[in-house]
């Protein structure tokens, strides 16, 4: 199988990496628009190719991984009407880019299949991929009607010789799971961070952030344009969930002014042992 990844970074080039190790792709051409990052995808052997742009890296491939942040996927649908190849993508909002599939592609909408996987990293570009990256993890496609049965079965394959768990939704299901449990979390993270960054005393608060504060705004590393893209593109579900985060705090602040620490410890309590179960059964 030749494979053609659009934006060959931590995800990209770990889809590809993984594919090659498994020996199920013969042939893999990249495209992006960091000379650097293609060239350094070159010499870990994520790519054999460097196309020139989307529509000359799908020309002659079998299956083609759209990469890049979702904003950028309607120029890349666009680029794409010709091709032939079965195309996923592994953008994480899905109504957005099942839209912008729908209206760039018209009656060839069948060609695609959407896909999440639910593995990034705060890392990014080709220099963090891993072939081992999506083992054990989590990737939901979200089929749509137009898509034959042979078409999802090659994307469920793909994505399971990588070493992935598949996963089921629709695009509306996903966009409000995730804008829940991986959305939220990356917008507060930032949120926290930067106005750490923005007080007088900055610096003297950063030196003595431990482990706590790491943990907590690890994600806050992230890439800028693909959670600029994310959130915008998710923003009515993510308000929902802020404004449902925001109702929380405001009934811990009450907590607080109150000093009940009998209400404070039950509802930590709780919130260690939802947490402890999640974890001993993921």
């Amino acid at each position: 199988m030749k494979l053609a990844v659009i934006g060959v970074g931590l995800i990209g080039g770990s889809f590809a990496l993984a594919l090659k190790q498994a020996k199920a792709v013969s042939h893999v051409t990249g495209v992006g628009r960091d000379p650097a990052n293609l060239q350094l995808a070159l010499e870990r052997g994520a790519i054999d190719v460097i196309a020139p742009d989307p529509a000359g890296a799908a020309r002659g491939a079998d299956l083609v991984l759209i990469a890049t942040p979702v904003g950028q996927y309607p120029k890349i649908f666009a680029s794409l009407t010709d091709a032939k190849a079965l195309i996923t993508d592994a953008g994480s909002t899905k109504r957005d880019v099942v839209a912008a599939a729908r209206k760039a592609l018209g009656k060839k909408i069948s060609q695609f299949v959407p896909a999440h996987p639910i593995a990034g990293a705060e890392r990014s570009g080709v220099a963090a991929a891993s072939a081992e990256l999506f083992r054990g993890k989590r990737v939901v496609v979200t089929p749509l009607g137009e898509n034959t049965k042979d078409a999802v079965k090659l994307v469920d394959e793909a994505w399971s010789t990588c070493g992935a768990r598949i996963s089921r939704m629709d695009p509306d299901e996903h966009d409000a799971v995730l804008a829940a449990v991986s959305h939220l979390p990356h917008l507060l993270a930032f949120a926290l961070v930067h106005e750490v960054a923005r007080r007088e005393n900055s610096a003297q608060l950063f030196a003595f952030a431990a482990g706590g504060f790491r943990d907590f705004t690890r994600i806050a590393s992230s890439h800028p344009e693909m959670w600029r893209d994310i959130c915008i593109a998710n923003r009515e579900r993510l308000l929902h969930e802020l404004k449902s985060y925001a109702s929380e705090l405001g009934s811990v602040q009450k907590l607080l002014e109150a000093g009940d620490g009998a209400a404070l410890e039950k509802l930590f309590a709780g919130a260690r042992e939802a947490r402890n179960k999640w974890i001993h059964s993921s």
